[in-house]
């Protein structure tokens, strides 16, 4: 069963990367919230400076990519809110088979928002509906659904991996 765990570790640096690249587009999209918002709140109080109509749509759903990819990536640090009250009560294997367990869960929730969210992404409020001060479709602004679905899946399936591996192979002293 090692060898096999072993095998499986290789694909770690893959993980790595999607954490790396989750990131930096979270970077990238506060720093264009920020931006934008003050921009909008210059162009309220400063007369020499326009306030652009689309500035709280954006924001709004600048805001909207940033959350559903930073839950993602709390998904691999194991950053989640759980309930821990009773974790030092609790036998190492039971604790793991509950974390497998909680692990299921949210990878299944995970499908759910990449088939639903997908669905919901060709349907066609979301093709022809339109933002209401700019020329962009409404598909803009659910994509974060099965984005971040799929981001769940994939942080899920390490996560997973990492319970089973702790609780079939003997810590090495």
């Amino acid at each position: 069963m090692p060898a096999f765990f072993r095998a499986i570790e290789k694909i770690k640096p893959v993980y790595d990367w999607t954490y790396k690249i989750l990131m930096f587009i979270c970077k990238l999209l506060l720093i264009g919230d920020i931006l934008i918002t003050a921009w909008a709140v210059a162009g309220r109080y400063i007369p020499f400076i326009t306030d652009p109509h689309w500035s709280e749509e954006i924001v709004l759903t600048l805001m909207v990519y940033m959350a559903v990819l930073s839950a993602t990536l709390a998904i691999r640090r194991g950053a989640h809110i759980r309930m821990t009250a009773f974790d030092t009560y609790l036998p190492k294997k039971v604790l793991i088979v509950s974390d497998i367990l909680a692990d299921i869960a949210v990878l299944v929730l995970g499908v759910l928002l990449v088939y639903y969210g997908v669905k919901f992404c060709n349907s066609p409020l979301s093709l022809r509906g339109k933002y209401a001060s700019l020329p962009l479709s409404k598909f803009w602004q659910y994509l974060p659904i099965p984005v971040a679905g799929a981001g769940m899946i994939i942080f899920e399936l390490e996560q997973i991996f990492q319970h089973v591996e702790a609780l079939f192979v003997k810590e090495e002293k």
